[in-house]
């Protein structure tokens, strides 16, 4: 078992709220929104395996490799069932561990997501590609040009600069490995069925992912609601955290909620 450092506030009998972050990040990713997240939140933001300060094993780094962490976490911190919050890589994370374990999520939250398969969403194998090419040692060049791809406007000084440095921690073969599992990923059936609430959230400057993709992931998912944030790209939690902050609690409150009249009613019967 991988043992996954994370980070964690708020109330320990607060909704669960795991977060997941892109590829190449870390916990970190969530650093600026966690101020913002009120105390009935149990917030544990994760740094997953081969990223920042994470163990980097030679290998494991598909999807489904990253999801059986998540289930390993949350069985060691004793979390029957928690809200997923899952940006960009961490967004597939997400689905892959609502589709494998629907009884240990309440409601996903799905930021910056890709749809069911890599194919939905352009030039996915072009950055494949590009990524395999990438050597050690990560340069400040490398980390920064992908990040700052990943933003429509400038963050707070020293903002992107942690970041950066995150990624500058992450090998390259963990750049490499990451990038070409994005192209075995297939969800399409498995989200079509998904039973737990989702709410999308969306840039529409986001370099990564068109609109497109989002309606699609709005036609899958059985019970799905989008906000779209203005003049914000691909990493909508570090343009908007506040925003995002009061998104997530709202929607973990409201898919708490729902489970707690679920089993209410099957009490009642």
């Amino acid at each position: 078992m991988i043992e996954l450092p994370y980070v964690e506030q708020g109330d320990a009998t607060g909704v669960p709220v795991v977060m997941l972050h892109g590829v190449t990040d870390s916990w970190r990713s969530f650093e600026h929104v966690l101020p913002y997240l009120p105390d009935d939140i149990r917030a544990i933001a994760v740094t997953q395996r081969g990223h920042a300060d994470a163990p980097q094993p030679d290998s494991g780094y598909l999807i489904e490799d990253l999801a059986g962490d998540v289930i390993d976490l949350l069985d060691e911190l004793g979390i029957d069932r928690a809200v997923l919050v899952g940006h960009s890589m961490g967004s597939w994370v997400t689905q892959r561990v609502a589709i494998d374990h629907p009884e240990r999520v309440l409601g996903v939250v799905l930021a910056g997501s890709f749809s069911g398969r890599p194919g939905d969403g352009p030039g996915m194998q072009e950055l494949a590609d590009e990524m395999a090419s990438v050597r050690d040692p990560v340069t400040d060049k490398i980390a920064r040009d992908f990040q700052e791809s990943t933003v429509a406007s400038p963050l707070p000084p020293g903002q992107m600069d942690k970041f950066v440095s995150e990624s500058m921690k992450v090998p390259a073969r963990v750049w490499n490995q990451t990038f070409k599992g994005f192209l075995e990923v297939d969800h399409v059936e498995g989200l079509a069925q998904l039973a737990a609430p989702a709410l999308l959230i969306w840039g529409e400057q986001d370099a990564f992912i068109p609109r497109a993709v989002q309606d699609v992931l709005l036609e899958t998912l059985p019970d799905a609601r989008l906000e779209v944030y203005e003049r914000v790209g691909h990493a909508v939690h570090w343009e908007r955290p506040e925003r995002f902050a009061r998104d997530v609690a709202a929607f973990s409150r409201y898919s708490a909620g729902l489970q707690l009249r679920g089993v209410q009613s099957r009490a009642a019967r």
